[in-house]
Formats: structure tokens, sequence, C-alpha cells
């Protein structure tokens, strides 16, 4: 059984839940509850709350909310189908301040048609904030759904100067 460990993070938006693997950040959640155990990723895994272990990644959070980190720079271990990740990387790839629309993504990971399959991918990111999906909007520049609300969506992309 593989042993994830996890703390909470109070931030502007809200509490948050941000769970580390030996690999990297697997899970930035909001709420203060430990990340969804209904997830197939999570069906084999011990939980262990260690805010040593998650350190590092709570202090680059905390300066992107501080408005001094715009990347974030430490390994991901992302879980998921290969079109779920290839849509993730393609997130990453919007760079901070940026936004984009799902067709636009759809066209990055080679899928042109696939723009709803994209949103799907996206709903099913478990990173948020540092897996930007937040940066995903409408074709008509609308703000679309978002795991946090759109109200947070909103938040997070005034702070990038995106709004």
């Amino acid at each position: 059984m593989e042993t994830l460990y996890y703390s909470h993070v109070r931030s502007p938006i809200g509490p948050l839940t941000v769970a580390v693997s030996g690999r990297g950040l697997v899970a930035l959640e909001f709420g203060a509850e430990p990340p969804a155990k209904h997830r197939r990723a999570w069906r084999d895994v011990e939980w262990k709350e260690s805010a040593e272990k998650t350190a590092p990644y709570v202090k680059q959070l905390e300066e992107y909310f501080a408005g001094v980190r715009r990347e974030f720079t430490l390994p991901l271990d992302l879980r998921g189908t290969e079109f779920q990740k290839r849509c993730w990387q393609a997130l990453l790839e919007i760079p901070y301040g940026r936004t984009r629309s799902y067709a636009e993504v759809a066209r990055a990971v080679g899928k042109p048609r696939a723009f709803r399959a994209v949103g799907l991918a996206n709903n099913r990111n478990p990173i948020a904030i540092v897996v930007p999906c937040h940066r995903v909007i409408g074709k008509d520049g609308s703000l679309t759904g978002y795991g946090g609300g759109l109200d947070v969506k909103e938040e997070l992309l005034r702070l990038e100067g995106a709004l």
C-alpha cells in the first residue's frame, strides 16, 4: 500500500488540501478534508497528515498567493489516463496571466474536435491551481465551470492579471 502525505492550507480563496507522494505533488484540492478518497487513484492508499512532507509545496502556494511566484517548480505526480495527462500537460504550458479556450487546448493535444473531452479532463484535474485549469475559458471569453466555483476562478485570474 502506498503512503501519501497531506496537509491543510489556508489561502485567500479558502482552505486547500495539499497531498504529495515520493514523486511529487499528487493532489491540490479545495476544502479542508483529506483528498477525495472516491478517486480511483486513491483506492490503495494510506493517508498520513504531514506538514513537514508538504512544506515545500505549501511555501510555493503561499508565494503564488502573495503575488511573488508565477511558476511552480516542484515535481508533479500526475495520475490519470494518457489523454488526461496530455491535457494537463497542455494546461501547464499556458503562461501565467494568460487564458486559452477549450478548443485551443484540444488543438494543443492534437484532438481539435475534442473540446468536450478536454473539459472532462479539466474536471478530473487533481492538482488545482498548479495545473492551471482555471486558465481555460469559453471560446467567447466567458468563465466556465470550475471545481472551486466560478468566483474562485475569477479571483485566480484576477490575481494573475488575466481579467
